[in-house]
């Protein structure tokens, strides 16, 4: 199969990241939720090895390609590759989809021991390097997390500029690449959204698990969806179902929960004591990956900008590397409790500073906090006043720029 690249936007965040360990003996790892951009990242290095090297010998396998499906388990693999391999050039291997293999750990296995092939996949799997896999392969791989485009990628994708309309765009369509594409009617994109929900329902999840109980499930997201920000446990979800008629016990409803995070679909972030460092295991938040899917499940006439903008602001945490809790200082909660090579950074997130009794829990909560780490609130305030009690004060437009 001939290999034609698209014309793309280059995501450089991403690319920076991955260069230095391009030819190195490590596997390299893209893992994130189905159309996150995973595929054109691969189009994007392959495109930087041949400029550096025009007689790279670069093999491509995407598995969601029919040209690829006599490729099912590693001893397929290994044998599709090998008789592509020239010995007198520098091999380059990309695998798209890599979890469509069975075994596929054996053939990486096999690969990272042969030093001219420096191989690149990609996985929509949260677990695809976990357990015992990683045992396996120990040493030999470094893993990059792709997310929905940051807001400055959005923009850079669209062709937008950095104002009010372009932050509302955003919070309502979300951040899958695919979206420039499409015609900018609400409901062309709520449409495409639904579809792109529905393969990763039905791909990733049911058919992965044998899931039969589908009714439960999508009922299981719809509710996460309608909750996304709010202190959730297994229970409340299980006594929620049970009042929909739908007796299903907690411990299932946490696998259902542990299938959608490893589609990448949504995150869990648990609880941490600021005071005496304690990690609570109930009673957790969710978020999705792409809020606009999560605006599509509870439609979008009916978006709740508050849980939207703690959604965005959760991911755009994670696009910049934090290690992300919810905090909880006695009977207060701070939405977001961040950590990152020592460093610690507080955030309250709201759609507006309506009155003084918001004012007073949005910036006193954060206030309370004795150390001298940032304590940010953000909104989308335009006249809202920028420091109170110690706490800045962000719009949600800057925030998300920084």
């Amino acid at each position: 199969m001939k290999l034609e690249i698209p014309t793309y936007i280059s995501r450089l965040g991403y690319i920076e990241r991955i260069k230095p360990f391009i030819g190195k003996n490590l596997i390299k790892v893209i893992s994130g939720q189905r159309r996150v951009g995973k595929s054109f990242l691969l189009f994007q290095l392959m495109d930087i090895i041949r400029k550096n090297d025009p007689k790279a010998n670069i093999i491509y396998i995407n598995k969601e390609h029919f040209d690829f499906d006599k490729i099912k388990n590693y001893k397929n693999l290994v044998s599709y590759v090998n008789k592509l391999l020239k010995p007198k050039a520098d091999n380059y291997l990309f695998i798209d989809e890599i979890q469509e293999i069975n075994e596929f750990e054996k053939a990486l296995r096999h690969f990272a021991l042969n030093k001219n092939i420096d191989v690149y996949c990609t996985g929509s799997n949260a677990n695809l390097l976990s357990g015992e896999l990683a045992t396996f392969l120990s040493g030999r791989y470094i893993e990059f997390k792709i997310y929905s485009l940051s807001y400055p990628e959005f923009l850079d994708f669209h062709n937008y500029k950095n104002d009010r309309e372009s932050i509302k765009k955003y919070l309502l369509w979300g951040g899958l690449p695919f979206i420039r594409n499409l015609v900018k009617k609400d409901e062309i994109i709520s449409e495409y959204l639904e579809n792109i929900y529905t393969t990763i329902i039905y791909k990733d999840i049911i058919s992965r698990h044998q899931i039969r109980n589908t009714f439960f499930l999508e009922n299981l997201v719809r509710f996460l969806a309608g909750n996304t920000g709010s202190i959730i446990s297994s229970k409340k979800i299980s006594d929620y179902l049970k009042s929909q008629r739908i007796n299903m016990s907690p411990q299932i409803v946490l696998n259902y929960i542990d299938y959608l995070k490893q589609a990448f679909l949504i995150y869990n972030v648990k609880r941490k004591d600021i005071a005496g460092k304690k990690i609570f295991e109930i009673n957790e938040k969710f978020y999705f990956e792409d809020w606009g899917i999560m605006n599509s499940i509870t439609g979008f006439s009916n978006t709740d900008i508050g849980k939207v903008i703690e959604n965005v602001i959760f991911i755009h945490l994670k696009i910049k590397g934090y290690e992300v809790m919810v905090g909880k200082d006695a009977e207060k909660e701070i939405d977001f409790v961040c950590e990152k090579q020592g460093e610690k950074l507080y955030i309250q997130a709201t759609y507006l500073i309506t009155d003084d009794k918001v004012k007073k829990r949005e910036f006193g909560n954060l206030s309370a906090i004795k150390d001298n780490y940032p304590k940010i609130v953000v909104s989308l305030d335009e006249y809202a006043p920028k420091d109170v009690l110690g706490v800045k004060h962000v719009h949600l437009n800057d925030f998300l720029s920084e």
